[in-house]
């Protein structure tokens, strides 16, 4: 039987529940969510990695219930009672809340492919990853803890927000005191494995995560200390395609593999095993 004319037709679409499918930010396309969950979130069309937190980046590459978290108590202070917008115990106090996170950095011992190491990993969802004072005391602690204890040192750095101006030059201190570290530990005998994820620029990038023995990072991730915006308005000319990303690094011999994620931990476990053959 036909409709009646004027009466609105039923609705035969299903309910379909919400959050089942996604947006790609690399290629626009609509994905299926727990598809994408299942590839270590990254986008089965264009294999655009999405950023993820620390806790998924420790349960990804270390071996299960073996990450045993260091230096717990560090909290970041607000020496300066800075200012701008807002204050910035305001958002480290917001910032605290919405992550569970005291600061945007995890220091841990663990195992990897049974291989104990210090691992560590910063989180971009605490205020974009930068490093203060709490951040590279942690990567200080953990780089000396790999050096006392003969652990190689892994890193997986994504600090796009660089050095964090809001504690002024105890910021920027980090820098020196995470690379003085870094060559002690060099000077021991010690491994670092430096993972690059999108981003890792400006402060992290100019010390310690750039002194790797070994430099890895993930596919198409920004890499760099100035935004390639900023050095175009700098030096008023046109950068080469796709400046500054993993693939430019990895063609100009500053990093040593650009590796999927779904690959890092065999990645890893493959060097480590090399590592200690050789000690």
């Amino acid at each position: 039987m036909s409709e009646k004319q004027g009466e609105p037709r039923p609705n035969r679409r299903r309910d379909v529940p919400s959050g089942l499918w996604m947006r790609c930010s690399g290629c626009s396309k609509m994905i299926y969510r727990n598809l994408v969950v299942e590839r270590g979130n990254v986008c089965p069309e264009c294999s655009f990695h999405f950023p993820i937190s620390s806790d998924e980046r420790i349960r990804l590459l270390c071996d299960p219930e073996t990450f045993d978290e260091q230096f717990k108590e560090l909290a970041p202070a607000d020496p300066l009672q800075f200012e701008a917008r807002r204050t910035y115990r305001e958002r480290l106090d917001e910032t605290q809340k919405k992550t569970g996170l005291l600061d945007a950095c995890l220091v841990g011992l663990a195992e990897i492919g049974e291989v104990p190491v210090v691992f560590g990993v910063s989180d971009s969802r605490f205020l974009m990853g930068s490093m203060g004072s709490v951040v590279g005391e942690k990567i200080a602690r953990g780089i000396e803890m790999a050096r006392e204890q003969n652990r190689p040192f892994i890193f997986v750095s994504g600090s796009g927000g660089g050095a964090r101006m809001d504690e002024g030059m105890f910021s920027l201190m980090q820098m020196a005191k995470t690379s003085a570290a870094i060559q002690r530990l060099h000077e021991a005998g010690g491994l670092f494995v430096s993972i690059l994820t999108n981003p890792t620029m400006g402060g992290a990038m100019a010390s310690f995560a750039a002194l790797g023995d070994v430099i890895i990072a993930e596919p198409k991730a920004l890499i760099g200390f100035a935004g390639p915006n900023v050095i175009k308005q700098t030096i008023n000319a046109e950068l080469p395609s796709g400046f500054q990303s993993s693939e430019f690094n990895l063609e100009h011999g500053f990093i040593d593999q650009v590796v999927d994620r779904q690959q890092m931990r065999s990645t890893l476990i493959r060097i480590l095993a090399y590592f200690c053959q050789e000690a």
